[in-house]
This record gives structure tokens, C-alpha cells and sequence, in this order.
């Protein structure tokens, strides 16, 4: 098996990531979500993970000024637990980098530990609480950052 690729979002990937959010997340964006970040939104690029010509993940960056932010992650189920995540997760880093980002945030589940512990791995450290963030369930978010 050839290593992952990680491109940029093109608008013919958003049906792939379509199916990836249903299978990862209980509120799965919309098409119009997609669009709007990749048409609309100019501090964001989303990129796509590739496994043999297979998108099997995604994450969303945005880059305003100095600081990035991650709006999502997702690596498709059967694929999770192989290192996919880290090697997305770095590469967007990286990219956030490159781009002259100072410090890099995001929101993560207080019960997402899995993922958490991903991003302690990378220098993130837990800041605030978001009381109430995720509106599915009402679960509350824990903001975690790194200076890069």
C-alpha cells in the first residue's frame, strides 16, 4: 500500500466528504457548508487525505493574520487507528506554518480523549472550556492551542 496523500479541496471531493462527515459526526455539515469554505471563505483550505486514490479523511484550516485554526478533522472509521489522523494532522500543521501562523487553535469534544491525547503530541495544550458548544448533544469543548 502506497503512503497517503495528503491535496488541497477541490470542489468534485465534497460528496467524499459528504460521506465522510455522516460517518463521522452526529451533525454532519452540508454541501453549502463545503462550498462556502472552498468559494466563499478567504481564510480557509481544506485538505484531503488520499490512501491508494481513496479520500479516507479531511481537515479545515483557517488562517487569519498569524493565527490558524482548525475548523474539522475527520479520518473515516475503518481507517482510524493507523497513524492517519497524525499524518493529516501534522501536514496541516506544517502547511499553518508555511503560511506565517504564529499559534494554532482548535475545539475538541471533552470526551474526544482519543483525540486530545493526538494533539498533546503535537505541543497543544488545553485552555478554556466552551460550555455547550457541540449542538447535537450539548457537550461542552475544550479549546486547545500551540504556539508554532
Amino acid at each position: 500500500m502506497a503512503p497517503p496523500v495528503v491535496r488541497t479541496m477541490v470542489e468534485d471531493d465534497i460528496n467524499t466528504l459528504l460521506d465522510i462527515e455522516e460517518a463521522c459526526f452526529a451533525t454532519p455539515w452540508t454541501w453549502d457548508s463545503f462550498l462556502y469554505e472552498l468559494k466563499e471563505n478567504p481564510y480557509a483550505t481544506y485538505y484531503v487525505m488520499e490512501l491508494d486514490g481513496v479520500i479516507i479523511g479531511y481537515c479545515g484550516l483557517w488562517l487569519i493574520i498569524d493565527e490558524a485554526h482548525i475548523t474539522n478533522i475527520a479520518i473515516m472509521p475503518d481507517y482510524r487507528g493507523y497513524k492517519y489522523g497524525n499524518f493529516l494532522f501534522s501536514h496541516v500543521l506544517e502547511k499553518a506554518r508555511e503560511a506565517g501562523a504564529i499559534q494554532l487553535s482548535l475545539e475538541v469534544r471533552v470526551s474526544n480523549i482519543v483525540a486530545q491525547k493526538m494533539y498533546r503530541k503535537y505541543g497543544l495544550i488545553p485552555g478554556e472550556i466552551r460550555k455547550r458548544y457541540y449542538t447535537d448533544n450539548q457537550e461542552d469543548a475544550l479549546v486547545m492551542w500551540v504556539k508554532l
